[in-house]
């Protein structure tokens, strides 16, 4: 598929239908606090960290989101343990207080669902680092959510992170493409995302009774959903892998 990749800062016009894209995403991955808080800001305040495809017809066909950030600081320097929710903090808290940044951290990439299995998901990603690269950023960082990891919920996910193919490549699909993109796996983030919601939210989302204590495997979910049933709550908390991006 034959694909012309902008910036919302370039093409911002665009955004309404960057924003209406259909995507695939499990909807209780949508309810995360802190992406609900920020996530929605990068295509508004950082227009140049957020890009777009659109094909032969002019329609949008997959988005990717970046923010820049300050990593190489006192009280920061490794790769948080609460990934993606921690460096949507920390960006957004470095853009309010006027903080330099110094690396750009992945925050998305998302292909709608007609367009799938086109190798956009690699073509997005080359352009993040491209775009990072542009505006003098020698690394990028991505808290990567390994994409088969749902088939395995049971599975660590430092065991999962780590296993490879024959050919020395890891064995997910996505963290594959970032991988052949030449990343190197730095860590696991164990809490990068955590969405905690009522049963009835639960149920909601996902169709299923949540009515019994413990861990529920949910469609989608990379690790099983903690269910109390006597507190009428239920709790995801999300592992992501970490990869660096060497510019």
């Amino acid at each position: 598929m034959e694909v012309k990749v902008s910036s919302i800062a370039q093409r911002p016009d665009r955004l309404p239908a960057v924003q209406e894209m259909a995507d695939t995403w499990p909807e209780f991955v949508t309810q995360d606090p802190v992406g609900a808080a920020h996530y929605g800001r990068i295509p508004t305040e950082l227009p140049e960290y957020a890009l777009f495809a659109e094909d032969e017809h002019g329609r949008v066909v997959a988005h990717a989101y970046s923010v820049p950030f300050a990593l190489h600081v006192e009280g920061r320097r490794t790769l948080p343990a609460r990934g993606w929710d921690q460096i949507l903090l920390w960006a957004f808290a470095d853009l309010r207080h006027g903080t330099r940044p110094d690396t750009v951290s992945a925050i998305s990439v998302t292909i709608a669902p007609h367009a799938q299995g086109h190798g956009l998901s690699a073509v997005l990603l080359s352009a993040m680092r491209d775009n990072a690269r542009a505006r003098g950023f020698r690394e990028v960082v991505a808290p990567v959510r390994p994409n088969a990891k749902h088939r395995e919920p049971h599975t660590p996910i430092t065991e999962y992170a780590h296993r490879v193919r024959p050919d020395g490549l890891p064995a997910d699909p996505w963290l594959r493409v970032h991988a052949r993109a030449g990343a190197t796996i730095d860590s696991v983030a164990p809490a990068s995302m955590t969405v905690g919601a009522s049963l009835d939210d639960w149920r909601r989302w996902t169709g299923m009774p949540f009515d019994t204590e413990g861990d529920v495997a949910v469609p989608g979910a990379l690790v099983p959903v903690r269910c109390e049933p006597e507190r009428g709550y239920a709790v995801y908390v999300e592992p992501n892998v970490w990869m660096r991006h060497p510019l």
